[in-house]
């Protein structure tokens, strides 16, 4: 129970360092400033060691045996990662930066759930690849230290800029936007819990083919 007790903190830590960089992107008017300092949020995790959904997820389809029980990590993570957007949304919400960035959330927020299901998927889909290329790339440490933070810094811009879905940050869109009084926004994020996990399961199932 400790090992869970810790990997659920360290999850909402991860859900936290998402709130923030979430904020500074709806703070800053200019798409391409705003998802580069977006990627501080997946720096904090990967370099502090914190667990993010779309970081552990894109594995479980290699686990063999040992499938069920990281499952059910992957599934404190999840809910540890809806903690610390819901907390730093809270916190947010109550401070006076809010209403600098209200209307334009509400905007972001109204187009998600106006989409249709399946736009959602594969929008989704497309981001759960880029993350795990994103954390898997930053681990290999054969890799110049460079050349790990430009493909994790890219992955996160090219995620932004293609209008890609990702579960975490939408989290935390929805509940500094109070969206998660709408039943369909709990919807479309099990939608987009979905899509991003069988994004990030893509290369890891593919490797093994190809092995």
């Amino acid at each position: 129970m400790k090992f869970y007790g810790k990997l659920f903190f360290n999850a909402i830590l991860a859900g936290v360092s998402i709130g923030v960089a979430g904020t500074v992107f709806l703070r800053v008017p200019e798409p391409m400033l705003g998802s580069w300092l977006f990627g501080f949020g997946l720096l904090t995790i990967v370099v502090l060691g914190f667990k993010l959904f779309t970081g552990v997820i894109g594995y479980l389809g290699v686990q063999g045996r040992n499938m069920p029980r990281y499952a059910l990590e992957c599934a404190i993570v999840w809910a540890g990662n809806l903690a610390g957007t819901a907390l730093t949304a809270a916190l947010v919400r109550s401070s006076r930066i809010y209403p600098s960035f209200a209307a334009r959330v509400e905007g972001m927020v109204g187009e998600k759930l106006a989409d249709c299901a399946g736009s959602v998927f594969v929008l989704s889909l497309f981001c759960g690849l880029l993350m795990y290329i994103a954390v898997d790339t930053f681990k290999k440490r054969d890799v110049e230290a460079p050349v790990r933070m430009a493909v994790l810094f890219l992955c996160v811009v090219v995620f932004i800029l293609s209008g890609f879905e990702h579960c975490i940050a939408n989290m935390y869109y929805f509940a500094v936007s109070a969206s998660f009084a709408n039943s369909h926004a709990w919807a479309w994020l099990a939608l987009m819990t979905a899509g991003n996990a069988v994004g990030g399961m893509i290369l890891p199932l593919a490797d093994l083919v190809r092995k």
